[in-house]
């Protein structure tokens, strides 16, 4: 199990970081994802074989970019 933190930019609103968290949860090998709209950062628990490339395609799936992911 490892854990992704992903800085997310364009969010505006709560239904934006709702948006994040379902578009995320579909990745297949994601156990958990949390978008926290006031630090734009989200907080994702995921199977090891799951990679940065498929998280940012699932984020720029429900239309927001990602700036950075941390491990």
């Amino acid at each position: 199990m490892k854990k992704f933190k992903v800085l997310i930019q364009g969010m505006h609103c709560a239904s934006c970081a709702s948006n994040i968290e379902r578009s995320v949860g579909k990745v297949s090998g994601v156990k958990s994802c949390s978008v926290s709209l006031m630090t734009r950062k989200s907080l994702i628990e995921c199977d090891d074989n799951v990679k940065e490339e498929e998280i940012k395609k699932a984020v720029a799936r429900a239309g927001y970019q990602v700036v950075s992911i941390e491990k």
